[in-house]
């Protein structure tokens, strides 16, 4: 069975899966109430068809994708933000608790319009919360600088965070705890 998605990469929404016969049979049985409460609408499923034959015949989005993470991963690195390594166009930044996560991705928001999702538990395990940046090929350089300055920045917590935010890897060194 292949399942995809046709939201960030292709500009949509909604997914698909390819498999047996006896296979989407069974998931149209067993999953009914997921497979009939998200069909696409046709204009969706137009979308989706336009996406997918204008990324086949282009390489640029993807060439533009990785140069952006490229620049975030090293404007991250320059501000001395660890980040986990990994192949794909999301970068993590481990946080490590979930209070201090959500309150890091609010005040970019609140204080810089950025927004950087914050995954907590139940998506990751416990004690692996982190902040998931996802640059696009339409992020400038100006955009990833600004991010990254804006990142190693400290940021105001409550005093009770400073024996969780002590032990913390990662952002917890560019994030100042103050009573």
């Amino acid at each position: 069975m292949i399942e995809g998605t046709l939201a960030k990469g292709f500009g949509i929404m909604g997914g698909y899966i390819a498999a047996s016969a006896a296979t989407c049979d069974f998931i149209r049985s067993f999953a009914s109430g997921f497979i009939f409460s998200t069909s696409l609408p046709p204009a969706l499923a137009a979308g989706a068809l336009a996406s997918v034959r204008h990324l086949k015949a282009s390489q640029t989005e993807r060439d533009g994708q990785r140069d952006r993470v490229a620049a975030v991963r090293a404007g991250l690195d320059a501000a001395g933000i660890p980040h986990l390594p990994n192949p794909s166009h999301i970068v993590p930044v481990m946080v490590g608790d979930p209070v201090l996560c959500k309150r890091i991705s609010d005040e970019l928001l609140e204080r810089f319009d950025i927004y950087v999702q914050p995954i907590n538990y139940p998506t990751v395990p416990r004690g692996t919360e982190r902040l998931r940046i996802t640059p696009s090929p339409l992020h400038s350089d100006a955009d990833i600088v600004a991010h990254c300055e804006r990142r190693s920045r400290p940021t105001r917590c409550r005093a009770r965070k400073r024996e969780a935010v002590s032990g913390l890897p990662g952002i917890v060194r560019s994030v100042a705890v103050e009573d």
